[in-house]
């Protein structure tokens, strides 16, 4: 339980700072309307030969990447995508429940708006592996590559109804029933429940970074289990590398933004 307070604490710390954003003019801005609500992306795109799309953790928008300057720089490279899920951000309030399998088909709508036919490169935080994973096992044509930022995985994160209780009225409390993260809390324990039914990821170059660092909540055999979850998500496929770090936590693309870049990077190069 204290492991699972100090997270809270990270992800609310993170989400509660000034996420401003970086070179915005440089963002096309734009609607998509789903049947129930709308969401909002931020695009740069100039029909490069993939689509780089960058998927949020729990209780993060879509600014959260932007604190290095992550998707503009590698739009030097590759068009990118980025988007508020429901209730986060400029995005309407989405209709319950907020599971994995919903997530998955409204990043589905997202996509369908800017891929225009091109292989998409996923990039996933935290929940968000979760989300690239389910679309990528349900939508593998339009898939190229992915890559997992300390992503949740069903066999390290399996919550119980205590714990989940715990997070959804954190976010509750803080931010009210609306907001994306305090809905998407509440099926924690059938996502997890969820993700264990799905099959393996098709066989795509796919990179995970781990974070191994030794704190107060995290001892060494707590990140041992954490690397070995992750470690199963190469089941099948051929082309799978798994980095670990030391000098960062949880929230590895701010801590190390230059790991995740070149990594980003190492993962285009295998596809052109």
């Amino acid at each position: 339980m204290y492991k699972l307070l100090i997270l809270l604490l990270c992800i609310i710390t993170i989400h509660s700072c000034d996420k401003k954003e970086v070179n915005p003019d440089n963002f096309t801005t734009t609607t998509i309307s789903l049947p129930t609500h709308k969401l909002t992306s931020y695009s740069i795109i100039k029909d490069t030969e993939y689509l780089i799309v960058f998927e949020a953790g729990l209780g993060d928008d879509h600014s959260i990447w932007n604190q290095k300057n992550l998707p503009y720089t590698i739009s030097a490279k590759q068009d990118i995508l980025l988007y508020d899920r429901a209730g986060y951000g400029k995005s309407e309030k989405g209709s319950a429940p907020r599971s994995i399998a919903k997530l998955s088909e409204e990043l589905d709508s997202v996509i369908n708006k800017f891929y225009n036919g091109r292989k998409i490169i996923l990039v996933g935080h935290s929940l968000a592996g979760m989300i690239i994973r389910d679309y990528a096992i349900k939508n593998p044509s339009k898939v190229a590559g992915l890559l997992l930022i300390d992503p949740s995985q069903e066999a390290y994160n399996n919550p119980t109804q205590e714990q989940e209780d715990l997070i959804y009225n954190t976010f509750l409390d803080s931010y009210g029933a609306d907001f994306g993260a305090t809905m998407e809390a509440r099926e924690l324990i059938e996502n997890s429940q969820y993700m264990a039914t799905l099959p393996h990821l098709p066989n795509v170059p796919t990179i995970v970074l781990t974070s191994m660092k030794i704190d107060a909540s995290h001892n060494e055999s707590d990140r041992q289990s954490w690397y070995n979850a992750h470690e199963l998500l190469k089941t099948g496929i051929s082309d799978f590398t798994h980095i670990s770090t030391t000098n960062s936590g949880h929230y590895i693309f701010i801590e190390e933004p230059n790991l995740v870049l070149d990594n980003l990077i190492l993962l285009i190069s295998k596809l052109l």
